[in-house]
């Protein structure tokens, strides 16, 4: 687990062909590869050039909204006297995903480099890769290559002899899920509670230490040099379905699956084959019954949606959820709905950080209710509480993490409530619930 299968001739390997390749690791392997080509070239450009092309590309932010990177980028203002800030979020803390680790583990590099030519586009000297806390053995090697990338002269006042300063940080987190939040992960950095901010100001205006920032994936920043080197048509190309979805993505895979793990696939490629060619099916014995497929806050699929679905931006928006993270999450028919519903429930109750009330309660209460439910002690009236709750919950607080709650809820009501009044009425038994602690 981990990489993808070598038997697997449907994937596009771009960002992952070095996953399970030590020599890739250390800086001499990856020099290698073709490594630091791209900052070289990058350093030889104007910082406009740069981000016209990564905007031509349609590269799309790879940590779950999807924003389109190089408009992101334009909206900083390199010259205006102000210093510049970029961040890299490495603090994947998504239920169901697990892509920007391995990149971490495998290709340190990719990251450095993604993170310097996205400091120099935007007009920042300074760069900060803020990794999740309990990412242990991914700290270990970012901190690695950035002392090599040093040591090297890839980084410094004077980044590859080209006159130019590019510093890039490591930060180690604390283990908090909101931290993936961009503003709280900007508190959090400045050695702050990790509580969302209040947008407007946004961070291009007033981010970190106050000063203009961008905040990017680290999936998203490393396919930024592969962007550089071929050509932003060649990353247009890497795509099946709709020109608003280009170039490759990851997606984590785990779950009820013969074979879970990371698979990297073009934009629009067929979810049924993804989900039965590559990653081999339901166990022995077994059938599907539903898939989150970008991270636990995106709506749950049927899988006669799912098997309808595209894997891009807009496909999977056509099906009824969202692309996210990219972290598939299966679920066969021997699990109960409701227990997992609940289970994702008590995950973002504990990783509220309790700044906004409707999060704050609407969370306990749902985690509450579902467990009640889920235990054979619900009520009739239960459901349309739960629904009344979510609609308290979503798009009323400072971020979108009681929407995630919200979200798993109001679908799984909607597409599986047969369970919930099943459990209600305690009409049947299902053989998942014998294994409730």
């Amino acid at each position: 687990m981990g990489f993808p299968h070598p038997s697997h001739e449907r994937e596009t390997p771009v960002l992952s062909k070095h996953f399970g390749n030590h020599e890739a690791i250390g800086l001499e392997g990856w020099r290698k590869q073709g490594g630091y080509q791209a900052l070289q070239k990058a350093l030889a450009m104007q910082p406009g050039e740069i981000v016209d092309i990564v905007k031509a590309s349609g590269l799309r932010g790879r940590g779950g909204a999807g924003f389109p990177t190089g408009m992101k980028w334009s909206f900083m203002k390199p010259g205006d006297g102000k210093p510049h800030y970029l961040c890299c979020n490495a603090d994947e803390s998504e239920p169901g995903t697990f892509k920007d680790r391995e990149i971490m583990r495998w290709t340190p590099h990719a990251l450095v480099e993604g993170c310097a030519i996205g400091a120099y586009a935007i007009g920042a000297e300074t760069a900060y890769i803020y990794i999740r806390g309990e990412f242990t053995e991914p700290l270990e090697r970012m901190r690695t290559a950035v002392k090599e990338a040093y040591a090297a002269g890839m980084l410094g006042p004077n980044a590859m002899g080209s006159g130019k300063r590019v510093d890039v940080h490591v930060h180690k987190g604390a283990g908090a899920y909101i931290c993936g939040e961009e503003t709280a992960l900007m508190n959090s950095l400045e050695g702050r509670r990790g509580n969302p901010r209040i947008k407007p100001p946004f961070p291009a205006v007033a981010g970190l230490f106050g000063q203009p920032t961008t905040i990017n994936n680290v999936e998203t920043l490393v396919a930024v040099p592969h962007i550089l080197m071929h050509g932003a048509d060649w990353y247009k190309a890497m795509s099946l379905s709709s020109p608003k979805s280009t170039g490759s993505k990851l997606f984590s895979v785990c779950g009820n699956i013969a074979r879970p793990g990371n698979y990297e696939v073009v934009m629009g490629f067929p979810f049924k084959d993804f989900l039965y060619d590559l990653c081999g099916g339901p166990p022995k014995g077994r059938t599907f019954k539903a898939v989150i497929p970008g991270g636990a806050s995106v709506p749950i699929q049927t899988m006669e949606e799912a098997e309808a679905t595209k894997m891009d931006y807009e496909g999977f928006v056509e099906q009824g959820t969202m692309l996210g993270s990219g972290g598939v999450i299966v679920i066969d028919d021997q699990q109960c709905m409701v227990k997992q519903i609940a289970r994702l429930a008590r995950f973002f109750a504990h990783e509220s950080c309790a700044q906004c009330t409707q999060c704050r309660e609407g969370t306990a209460w749902t985690t509450k209710i579902m467990e009640r439910i889920r235990d054979g002690e619900g009520t009739a009236k239960d459901l349309e509480t739960l629904l009344s709750i979510a609609d308290n919950m979503t798009g009323k607080t400072i971020c979108v993490l009681s929407d995630s709650c919200a979200v798993p809820v109001v679908s799984g009501i909607k597409k599986f409530r047969g369970e919930f009044e099943a459990l209600i009425k305690k009409t049947t038994y299902h053989p998942v619930m014998a294994a409730v602690a």
